[in-house]
């Protein structure tokens, strides 16, 4: 027997609700041959009568009774379906892969994230917390379907990379410490340091600021966590160059004074994603929540 067919159940179920065949056909639009033949076909299927024909209203057989509470429970299910994947497709519900760097996850990401449960509760967005070079190979592997990375960065194949913001870097200090009004490399390069890990591109640019002052200083500790990096500066331990994200008020540790760069340093961060005709509903709506946290 070949499978039912979900047309015909629900053209069953109207001429059981509305109780003639000429009904179930104007409410379903549908030419009352097609109606009699949709039931010819069930019943043939079956091998059983499923409605009593003749009298003024059309009634179920026993057999049509069964087959109409089944019949209700699969189109109540096969709506649900459709509904489901309409969700999906418009960005309702989903899940969303996200790839971040610990200097974002710490200040703008709650934000982001905050943002996407109020404005849509059905989106999960898991969160994988990598470097920029990580990121983006997952993300051509498929195994990503955001990421937020630093720049700049050479273009990848498959991919789409828009600028995301543009962050002001600042000497993060012991309150303790006598400092002038804007900081130097030459200044900082005497003074205990704090960077982050040799393999980060905040790193990098680090190292490059330095560099182009003619001085390769040396940390007293390299870790890959901004709000450490702030903890061990409170503590006196040492000086850090970490963003300052000016999405609302900054949140400053107490016991640290930040104090702006000469020459100044800025980092870059973009967002990558596969091509816009490649991104379901919900990728969609967390890259127009981001778009909001956007700065030039």
């Amino acid at each position: 027997m070949r499978e039912l067919n979900l047309d015909q159940l629900r053209t069953l179920v109207a001429i059981t609700d509305l109780g003639t065949f000429s009904a179930a056909a104007r409410a379903l639009h549908l030419a009352q041959p097609t109606v009699s033949l949709h039931v010819s076909e069930l019943e043939s299927r079956l091998g059983t009568p499923l409605v009593v024909r003749g009298g003024r209203n059309v009634q179920p057989t026993p057999a049509g009774a069964v087959l109409v509470e089944r019949a209700r429970q699969l189109l109540r299910a096969a709506d649900d379906a459709v509904d489901a994947v309409q969700r999906h497709v418009e960005g309702r519900t989903g899940r969303v892969r996200l790839g971040t760097s610990t200097g974002v996850l710490v200040y703008l990401l709650p934000q982001v994230l905050k943002a996407m449960e109020r404005a849509h509760p059905g989106i999960d967005v898991e969160v994988n917390i990598l470097g920029s070079a990580d990121t983006v190979e997952r993300l051509a592997q498929g195994r990503l379907d955001v990421g937020l990375v630093a720049t700049p960065r050479p273009p990848q194949r498959g991919l789409v990379m828009t600028h995301w913001r543009s962050d002001p870097m600042m000497a993060f200090v012991p309150q303790s410490w006598p400092a002038p009004k804007r900081i130097t490399p030459q200044w900082l390069a005497s003074r205990p340091l704090i960077f982050n890990d040799a393999t980060t591109h905040m790193h990098r640019l680090t190292m490059q600021w330095f560099a182009e002052a003619g001085l390769t200083p040396r940390a007293r500790i390299e870790l890959n966590f901004t709000e450490a990096m702030k903890s061990l500066v409170a503590a006196g331990y040492g000086a850090a160059l970490l963003p300052l994200e000016q999405t609302g008020k900054p949140l400053i540790p107490q016991g640290v004074q930040v104090i702006p760069l000469r020459p100044a340093l800025t980092r870059h961060t973009a967002v990558v994603h596969k091509p816009a005709a490649s991104v379901d509903g919900a990728t969609r709506k967390l890259l127009q929540t981001l778009t909001q946290f956007r700065q030039a």
